[in-house]
This record gives structure tokens, sequence and C-alpha cells, in this order.
């Protein structure tokens, strides 16, 4: 007889439901779409708001991490399923269109396709994935737009004014035309590229299935660690995973995939840094200390983390109903089953074994985002700041010596020259 797992989800004590609700959201078909956006908004935007130093720093904090989330988490799936593939799909069989959302390295290895139809395939895949570029653009763009946010609402362009370092505020004119130049330079630049890709995924699109180089081109694109890990099968899966633009296959739709978050968290860097660099040398370096280990948790998510605790929890004998052998962990729709067959194993009630299982569950799928919660948002955001007023207060005190030293050779020779002229 078939478990009904909702009704067990409905036996569990009311503070465990919460966490029932998040691993549900985790796992329910959204890709990395939905767990990713909340756990990543939350670790970069809470902290940020809980050492915000101005009005302006916690209202530029909030437009760029929303923003980046919304833009880096829905908007692949919604350029490449419902604008791109319709577009570039529209020769295709109906089976062939229904497998455009297969992995690249499905295709390419599938015997039962024609090579014309795998060309096809291909090309066409990689045309979609190159029009998603638009996402990493934009991610570089928003920095840009987010400086401008600050300098039309709060007419403010130096950064130690922003993040209340500087207690006088004084804006220097020259300072905000610089920085409202660039903008709107690296904007134009942002446009320019993604004008480019979108003329090459259109070329691929119709008349990469007719040309080797074209279809060696959307290789590269969708399977590149292929291309560069020929003779290692290992190593060409793991740089596939992290830098392929191809699209993850959501249940026959077009998801976010890793490759496609490194992506943005490259172009994101390049706009962090530069948009950061416009604003004053506290900007970069606070940007310099925190975007390296916030890019790199974003690219690898909870992964490296959870496999570590997951390890850690079967050496000690913990979660062991949960855990299998390589460390794979059953789903929520899953649990009902294993409940039941543990209850016929050990002769108890199969709601105390799904109890029992759930509370597992929940400490792996949760141990990741407390960790990202505390480590990567509250503690490097506090870091963050506190350095970056020590470098502040510690560059002042420096400018105020020099100005003293200054001041007192000037006061020195202006004492000689009255002596001379005395004598």
């Amino acid at each position: 007889m078939k478990i009904d797992a909702s009704n067990l989800i409905n036996t569990l004590p009311k503070k465990m439901k919460p966490v029932a609700t998040f691993i549900k959201m985790q796992e329910g078909g959204s890709g990395l779409s939905n767990s990713r956006f909340i756990q990543d908004t939350a670790t970069n935007l809470l902290p940020k708001a809980v050492f915000a130093r101005s009005v302006a720093d916690l209202s530029e904090t909030s437009f760029l991490e929303v923003a980046e989330s919304l833009l880096v988490y829905y908007c692949p799936t919604i350029l490449g399923e419902k604008v791109f593939r319709k577009s570039y799909t529209k020769g295709l069989t109906k089976p062939l269109q229904n497998m455009i959302s297969k992995p690249a390295s499905e295709i390419i290895k599938n015997a039962k396709l024609s090579k014309t139809d795998q060309n096809s395939l291909i090309t066409k895949k990689a045309a979609i994935s190159l029009s998603a570029l638009a996402i990493p653009l934009a991610e570089y763009s928003l920095n840009y737009i987010k400086n401008l946010f600050t300098l039309k609402v709060f007419n403010k362009a130096d950064f130690n004014n922003i993040a209340n370092l500087n207690k006088d505020q004084t804006e220097e004119n020259a300072k905000q035309q610089k920085v409202k130049k660039s903008a709107y330079n690296h904007l134009k630049l942002a446009a320019g590229i993604f004008a480019g890709a979108l003329g090459a995924s259109a070329l691929l699109a119709k008349k990469g299935a007719n040309s080797k180089i074209l279809q060696k081109v959307s290789e590269t694109i969708l399977v590149p660690g292929d291309k560069i890990f020929k003779n290692n099968a290992k190593k060409a899966k793991t740089f596939n995973k992290y830098f392929s633009l191809d699209f993850a296959d959501n249940a026959g739709k077009l998801g976010l995939s890793h490759g496609q978050l490194t992506a943005c968290v490259i172009g994101g860097g390049f706009g962090y840094f530069g948009a950061a660099k416009d604003r004053g040398k506290q900007n970069f370096l606070e940007v310099l200390f925190r975007y390296p280990l916030v890019g790199f948790y974003v690219i690898t998510g909870s992964e490296l983390f959870e496999k570590g605790f997951k390890g850690i929890l079967k050496k000690a004998g913990k979660c062991k109903d949960v855990i299998g052998k390589n460390l794979e962990v059953p789903s929520l729709k899953e649990l009902p089953e294993l409940a039941e067959k543990l209850a016929k194993q050990n002769g108890s009630a199969i709601e105390s074994e799904y109890k029992n299982i759930f509370k597992q569950k929940a400490l792996i799928s949760t141990a990741p985002f407390v960790f990202s919660m505390g480590f990567m948002g509250l503690f490097v955001a506090g870091c963050s700041r506190f350095f970056t007023q020590l470098r502040y207060n510690k560059d002042k005190k420096a400018q105020e010596n020099v100005k003293a030293a200054n001041q007192f050779n000037n006061n020195s020779i202006e004492d000689f020259q009255n002596k001379i002229t005395t004598k």
C-alpha cells in the first residue's frame, strides 16, 4: 500500500513543519532557483542589513542583492525556456524539440540519433545558451546601475560618505561626474557585448547544423571539459559542471545550471570590482576581501560543506538511516517508503519511524543554510565592515601625520627665515 507523504508530514510536531516546508521548496522541481534564491538572498542581504552603516548603504545593498537574486535565479529560465527555446527550435520536429533540454553530453553520446539531428540539437542548444549571456552581462551592469541609483537618490558617489566613514560628508563634483561617466560607459560596453553574443547565437541557430566549425564551437560552449580534458573523464565532468553554459534539465524544461551560475559570479565580479574602484579605495578593498569568499560559496552552493558534513555524520554513526553508502540522502518524497520499511524491520509504528528519519533529513538539509547564514553571512559581512573602518582610520591617521609633519617643516623653515632676517 502506498503511503501518503502529506499525511505523515501532518503527524510531525508543529515546530518541524516549517522545516518540512523549507525542504519541500529545496526539492520542489525548480532546479537551483528557489532554494538558491532564498539561501543566497538571506546570506547576502540580511547580514549586510544588520551591519548597514547608513540609509544609503542599506538602500543600495537591498537594491543590489534582491535584483541580483531575481536576475540570476529566475531570468535564465525565463529567457531560455520562454523566449529563445521557442524561437530557435521552430524548425525541429516535436521529438527533437522535446530533447533540447537534455544535457549536451547525453545528446552527443546518443547512438539512436542521426548525426544530422545531433548537430542540429547541439548547435541550437549552444545558440540558446549563448543568448543567456544576457544574464551575466546584466549582473555585471547591476553594480554600475547601483552606483547611479545611489548618486541619483542620495547624491553620493564617494564610498567614504556612503559607508559613513567620513563624518563631514563632503562630495566632490569631479568624483560624481567620474562615477556617472564610468557607469554609462560600462553599461554601453555590456550592451555591445550582448549584441555580439546575440548575433553569434543567431548564426549558430541558423547555420550551425551545416558547419563543422560552428559545431565545434557549440560543443566548446556546452561541454568545454570534454575539449580540455580529453583523456580524463572525471576532470572533464567536473569542468563541464562548473563552466558549461548549457542549461540544466529541469523536468523537461530549461533550468539554471551550475555553469551559468559560475558565469554570473565571474561577470558580477568584474562589475563589483570596477564599480567599487570608481567610488574609492575602501570600497575596492572591501569587495576584494568579501567577494572571493562569497563568490566561491555561491558557485559551489552548500555542496562542499554538505558533503563534508555528511561524511562526518556517517563516520560518527549518526543519521545512518538516511545517509547511504555514497553519502546519498533520500528526498522528502522518498521518506514515507523508507519509514514503512524501517517500521516493518523494527516492528514499530510508521509515524514514529518517519519522525525519526525526518529529524535526520532535516539536520542534513538545514545545516548548510545555517552555516551560510552564520559564517558566510554574518561573520564575513561583520569582518568586512570592521576591517574597512580599521583601514580608513589607519589611512586617515597617516594623512594627519603627514599633514602635521608638513606643517612642522613649514613652520621650521619660516622660523629660520625670520631669524636670518632679524640678524
